[in-house]
């Protein structure tokens, strides 16, 4: 099976044991730092509008409407849809990247976050090149994904798929699902052929390791 459908079939099928692992606390990197950085992140831009791109079982898009800031969660898994909107707070469609960066979604937003949420290879470059539809004039994107010096591991540091993993996660879960791991320079690279300017990036230390817990990039379309 092509990797980018394998990301799809598995969250599928993991979309009650990852609703659980999140609403329960069971991940402690987002307990102890990645949650609270992203949070940080959209308050830097003080947004009346944010898309929560990939949102899952719908945390962020809950906490942030709870705000007072108009929200659109959005997924492409209808079980974690389902799961958000019976949790309350929050706007949620069903959508795949694919259908976003083709400008489905008919809506804009002051922000877009995609936190822990780009997983593949093309979808994620074909979902950046989509951003100029779905900010508003001086919008941003808020991107919080795995830090490539603590994520290469033992692996040669290169672009690449790679196996996937639940461990932290808790009990429940079957299959990992396969994500394609991008260096700083892929990462720029990708964001280059988007045409997105980087305006600011945080590494977030974990307080037990002292290691980076996550990157965060804040992007904006030129002009």
């Amino acid at each position: 099976m092509d990797a980018e459908e394998a990301i799809l079939r598995v969250w599928h099928d993991s979309a009650a044991p990852w609703s659980r692992a999140v609403r329960e606390g069971r991940i402690a990197s987002r307990r102890r730092v990645t949650d609270a950085a992203v949070m940080a992140a959209v308050h830097a831009r003080a947004p009346r509008s944010v898309i929560d791109l990939g949102c899952g079982e719908g945390w962020l898009s809950r906490a942030l409407a709870g705000q007072g800031i108009d929200v659109l969660g959005v997924d492409a898994v209808p079980a974690l849809v389902d799961a958000a909107s019976a949790a309350g707070a929050g706007r949620y469609r069903v959508m795949d990247y694919a259908a976003v960066a083709a400008g489905g979604l008919g809506e804009r937003a002051d922000l877009v976050v995609c936190n822990f949420s780009l997983l593949g290879d093309a979808s994620v470059d074909a979902l950046l090149g989509g951003m100029p539809a779905l900010l508003e004039p001086g919008g941003a994107l808020v991107i919080q994904t795995l830090h490539p010096w603590s994520a290469s591991g033992e692996a040669p540091y290169r672009d690449g798929w790679r196996e996937g993993s639940w461990a932290g996660c808790g009990e429940g879960f079957g299959e990992a699902a396969p994500w394609y791991f991008r260096t700083l320079a892929g990462w720029q690279r990708s964001f280059r052929r988007a045409g997105l300017a980087l305006c600011d990036v945080a590494e977030p230390p974990d307080p037990e390791t002292g290691r980076p817990a996550s990157i965060l990039f804040t992007l904006q379309v030129p002009g």
